[in-house]
């Protein structure tokens, strides 16, 4: 059974652990504290197990009538267990109850996982954002869907 809650201040370590085993260039750590303390734009989930245990996390800002997903990560041993839709669908019934009209994402183009992923939950391809990631170079796709 997983349960999904907002994110605390005291969950960013559990959280920055999982962002560093996810991806090649990880948020810092003071960006976590910083998007829980003074973001004001900022809405993050975590998604915890039995032994409440953070095992993925999902973060998003509320900007007027857009949401833009910032990062979704699920620790390695849990995925493919539905904990990302999870925290997708989480994210979007949070940004629907704030009379958000539109969720966008950018995901590396090699990474068709998660690209199917969104397209599951209605997400469509909007372009691609050349060389968005600095560590390697590799393009962008950008893709949104409408929640209203």
């Amino acid at each position: 059974m997983v349960h999904y809650r907002r994110m605390t201040a005291e969950d960013v370590e559990a959280v920055h652990a999982i962002e560093l085993a996810s991806f090649p260039t990880p948020w810092t750590l003071d960006s976590f504290h910083y998007e829980m303390r003074e973001n004001q734009f900022a809405h993050y989930l975590v998604a915890e197990n039995e032994e409440h245990h953070i095992i993925g996390f999902c973060g998003m800002w509320l900007v007027i009538d857009a949401a833009q997903i910032t990062n979704v990560a699920v620790i390695e041993s849990a995925r493919g267990l539905g904990i990302g839709e999870g925290l997708m669908r989480e994210a979007m019934n949070i940004a629907k109850d704030h009379d958000i009209d539109v969720m966008s994402l950018e995901v590396r183009v090699s990474n068709v996982v998660a690209q199917n992923l969104y397209r599951k939950l209605g997400f469509q391809d909007g372009g691609i954002r050349k060389a968005y990631y600095t560590d390697n170079q590799e393009d962008a796709l950008v893709m949104w869907v409408n929640l209203k």
